[in-house]
């Protein structure tokens, strides 16, 4: 059956490059992927599959119905939106829409998807049992999953694939990764409320700036020796507004920031233990204040049996020397998660560096994918959903 995949795959090629160079020109913003949308329905239609629209407002999932008696589900999640920035690459095929551009690729994942209902729909043997593809909007803002989970999709799945493009792998190779692959990021908003009073006078006013540096100083060193260093960290306050004028003491700061974790328990435990140094730095110093902590998208964590999947399936059609182990996580998130809050499954790396030149990061205006990488992905994809029905347990 590799081999029949194999040849579906590159005679797809160039049809598979034609899609992605359309989606790469025509892309939209997280929750308005209705061309989109529509372009993917129409695809899938045309291969057979049972089609919804208007799942999570803007996805689209595909039924490939199986013929056996394996009743399980396999779902493969491709997202679609792209991202408000000016595109610079001067690409024949650029972002027709002004400041709008795929620059994390997920042209190239929607592309992914349906070569893999393409491919998965016309083999000689039909699938023992049912696949679902999931085509999501808004994972850029961390809200696609949800709505998609909360219209049904995962309903009757027993499983879940996802991948993601990574320049820093180079094309027509993939990375594997056990256990968690990125991280769980969640959003910190604190106010401070103080004393205003003369700049001359500190000592009749409750400084808010002060107190405000003291509070992110306080933060940054309880983590290093108050937090499991094998489990780390990373809290960011990237935006501190407040103070009326240069010779006044503030009465009032805002602080906004972001804290990123791997480990479920330390994400756990993360709102009480900042509100409590906070508290005690506000509290010694006369002050008031309000902790914010919302929630943002758990870590993803690879299922040990799918990722075992990925690996053998990748190693046996691509060659051992086109996958790499991936040794560290990533604190980067991706609400892939939410999926995984539902069913088991696992998330790879698709590489998409280019050799002979450097690449650019994801979320980068001249961001480039290597297009070679496509029919890596596609044949990976879909080979691991055969041997999902043929393997595992």
């Amino acid at each position: 059956m590799l081999t029949e995949i194999k040849a579906l795959v590159e005679n797809l090629a160039p049809r598979l490059i034609e899609i992605r160079r359309h989606l790469h020109a025509h892309p939209e913003l997280s929750g308005q992927e209705y061309q989109t949308a529509a372009y993917v329905a129409g695809v899938l239609s045309s291969c057979g599959l049972q089609v919804q629209e208007s799942v999570g407002k803007t996805g689209v999932v595909g039924d490939l119905k199986g013929q056996g008696q394996d009743s399980r589900c396999l779902a493969i999640r491709t997202d679609m939106d792209a991202l408000p920035i000016t595109e610079g690459t001067h690409l024949e095929f650029a972002s027709r829409h002004p400041g709008i551009m795929h620059a994390c690729g997920h042209d190239i994942h929607t592309t992914l998807g349906l070569g893999t209902a393409m491919v998965l729909s016309q083999l000689s043997e039909p699938l023992p049992g049912n696949l679902r593809f999931l085509f999501q909007p808004a994972e850029e803002i961390a809200q696609g999953a949800s709505w998609m989970i909360q219209d049904g999709a995962m309903g009757g799945v027993n499983h879940i694939l996802g991948v993601h493009v990574f320049p820093s792998i180079p094309a027509q190779t993939v990375g594997i990764r056990y256990g968690a692959l990125t991280a769980a990021a969640d959003d910190l908003e604190i106010f401070i409320q103080g004393e205003s009073g003369h700049g001359a006078r500190p000592h009749e006013a409750i400084d808010a700036i002060w107190i405000a540096s003291q509070v992110v100083t306080s933060l940054q060193q309880a983590i290093s020796r108050t937090q499991n260093p094998l489990r780390p960290i990373v809290l960011t306050i990237g935006q501190i507004s407040g103070g009326r004028a240069p010779n006044v003491i503030a009465d009032q700061v805002r602080m906004a920031g972001t804290v990123r974790s791997l480990h479920p328990e330390t994400h756990a435990n993360l709102p009480d233990w900042i509100e409590g140094i906070v508290g005690h730095v506000c509290r010694t110093y006369g002050a008031k204040y309000e902790v914010n902590y919302r929630r943002g998208v758990p870590s993803v964590q690879n299922d040990s049996q799918l990722t075992k999947l990925l690996e053998e399936t990748s190693r046996e059609a691509l060659g051992s020397e086109r996958v790499q182990i991936i040794t560290e996580p990533s604190l980067g998130a991706e609400d892939f998660s939410l999926y995984l809050e539902q069913a088991p499954g696992a998330m790879f790396r698709l590489g998409v560096g280019f050799s002979e030149r450097a690449n650019h990061p994801l979320h980068h205006p001249q961001f480039e994918a290597d297009e070679k990488a496509i029919v890596t992905g596609v044949l990976t994809l879909s080979y691991a959903a055969y041997q999902y029905w043929q393997g595992l347990a």
